[in-house]
């Protein structure tokens, strides 16, 4: 598909303006009984601007959103990037404590947040937390507000944007430029303490103009997005695709199995991106033949290692016409390679495709020389989508990106003669659990807090369903009890459940090298 103007939006407002223009009154979102029109999107968010204005948020503010997959995510999110505002994005499946520390560490000025979400209360949670520099909170859905001074309804603050804010609001969007930051996504490293990746306006838009380029979106297109919008594949890959080529977007906050076939087969979805795990619950579901998914057009996936027979069962049994694996990262705008139209089941399956236009893949060893086709190396990634820095952390940024604009990843993979890229481990100790990045050091800070644990260290292992699964090795301080259950139990108060353990071992001492490091391949040779 071509791009649809000469000119690409320079910037995430521009890119609302140009949609509303263009797509005018065709449904942008479409979220139980509210359907709003890209016009009405694009005036509904220079109303949620308007009213941030009004509370003094200003250019480079950050503003946060702790919400699941609806409506008033898209319309706060991408309002406060109109007020100019840098959008923050916190995990539905963070605890209070974790929520804090990002709001903390981002210094954002304004919350939105959900009132509750699968038994949690969110505003509740944050009770108690350091919140210095945090003067507003928006709850969404929430009929009873406590008596709050920081809390506000979401209709109230639509309230409270100013009558005569037009000129304000153009005058704001204008001063926004495409190298400015557009958001703050906060990933973890072996540090374990998360940090905030830094990217702009401009390099999000062009990186999904490529993605939607090659996976061919447009304005027909019924795009179901599971993914959460905390996480670039929701958010990006979601909300600024559908944007990008005037594709209906339909949000989905609760993943499960038969709700999805429902709003498939009701909606007539023809985009449906999702991890591996998605897909094979598709497949295996024994009633699937009783819904309609003949509508199915699109999927993208992707992990280190998918079966070939998933991607064939895709086609032949879900009906999907085109289906590609993709690779990225958080600090490249969570896009860096994808596979094309075309390529074989067995491509799409063990790679993760070539580099997207105006990137280039590498894969170096130690010394940062290239390494042959079919040799292992780091993968490396330079272009315009590697990111601007991580927030307040020089340091960090100079140990990720080379003085030649190369980022580090920190995964291993292989290129072939065409290009395509296979990941095959990880230098760094992260796994991926149900399409979430866990990072074992993050847990271990976490689990240092047990007042009966003296050591642990965190693995993967595999698990069926999830991919990979924690698993820890604990040393319990002299003559302190405890039983798995009782740790995991604790584990589901204090982190969120994709990181906690699903299995324990006690042990009396961890295997360390002379430098007083984990030796973690030991620990994996424990679990084989």
């Amino acid at each position: 598909m071509p791009p649809r103007s000469a000119q690409l939006p320079s910037t995430i407002p521009q890119l609302v303006e140009e949609a509303g223009k263009q797509f005018g009154d065709a449904c942008f979102i479409h979220d139980d009984d509210v359907v709003l029109s890209f016009a009405t999107f694009a005036s509904v968010v220079h109303r949620v601007a308007a009213a941030l204005l009004q509370r003094g948020i200003k250019k480079g503010d950050r503003v946060a959103v702790w919400a699941p997959n609806i409506h008033e995510w898209v319309l706060a999110g991408i309002g406060a990037q109109c007020a100019g505002a840098i959008l923050v994005t916190i995990n539905t499946r963070y605890k209070g404590s974790e929520a804090a520390y990002i709001l903390r560490e981002s210094q954002a000025r304004v919350l939105f947040c959900m009132g509750e979400f699968l038994g949690a209360d969110y505003p509740a949670m944050l009770e108690g937390e350091s919140l210095p520099q945090l003067e507003h909170q928006i709850i969404f859905r929430s009929v009873d507000i406590a008596d709050h001074d920081k809390r506000e309804s979401w209709d109230s603050f639509l309230q409270g944007a100013g009558a005569d804010s037009d000129a304000d609001i153009a005058a704001r969007i204008a001063s926004i430029g495409a190298d400015d930051t557009a958001d703050i996504l906060f990933t973890s490293g072996t540090t374990g303490a998360p940090k905030g990746v830094m990217t702009g306006h401009g390099q999000n838009v062009r990186a999904f103009h490529h993605f939607t380029d090659i996976g061919g979106f447009g304005p027909d297109d019924r795009y179901l997005v599971v993914n959460p919008f905390f996480h670039s594949f929701g958010y990006k890959a979601g909300i600024l695709a559908c944007l990008i080529r005037g594709t209906r977007l339909l949000p989905h906050a609760v993943f499960d199995v038969d709700s999805v076939l429902q709003r498939i087969a009701a909606e007539k979805i023809t985009v449906l991106p999702g991890p591996p795990t998605l897909f094979q619950s598709l497949l295996a579901h024994p009633q699937r033949d009783d819904y309609d998914l003949s509508s199915l057009r699109f999927a993208t996936t992707g992990a280190a290692s998918i079966p070939v027979t998933m991607i064939e069962q895709m086609h032949s049994e879900l009906g999907f016409e085109r289906v590609i694996t993709a690779y990225g990262l958080t600090e490249c705008c969570g896009l860096a390679t994808m596979c094309r139209a075309g390529d074989s089941a067995a491509t799409i399956a063990t790679t993760s495709g070539r580099a997207i236009p105006e990137t280039e893949v590498r894969c170096v060893d130690p010394q940062g020389d290239v390494v042959p086709a079919g040799e292992p190396g780091e993968i490396v990634v330079r272009g315009f989508n590697v990111m601007q820095g991580y927030f307040g952390n020089p340091e960090a940024t100079n140990e990720t990106i080379d003085e030649m604009g190369w980022l580090h990843t920190g995964d291993i993979g292989i290129l072939d003669a065409a290009g395509n890229l296979r990941i095959t481990d990880r230098l760094k100790d992260m796994f991926i659990s149900g399409g979430f990045n866990c990072y074992p050091a993050e847990i271990e800070n976490t689990l240092a807090g047990h007042p009966a644990i003296a050591m642990s260290a965190v693995i993967g292992i595999p698990d069926e369903r999830l991919g990979e699964v924690a698993k820890a090795f604990v040393v319990l301080k002299n003559g302190q009890p405890l039983g798995e259950a009782e740790l995991i139990t604790w584990c589901r108060e204090h982190m969120a459940n994709y990181k906690c353990p699903r299995q324990v071992a006690f042990v009396d001492a961890l295997p360390l090298n002379a430098s007083g490091k984990v030796l973690k391949t030991e620990l994996r040779g424990y679990n084989t």
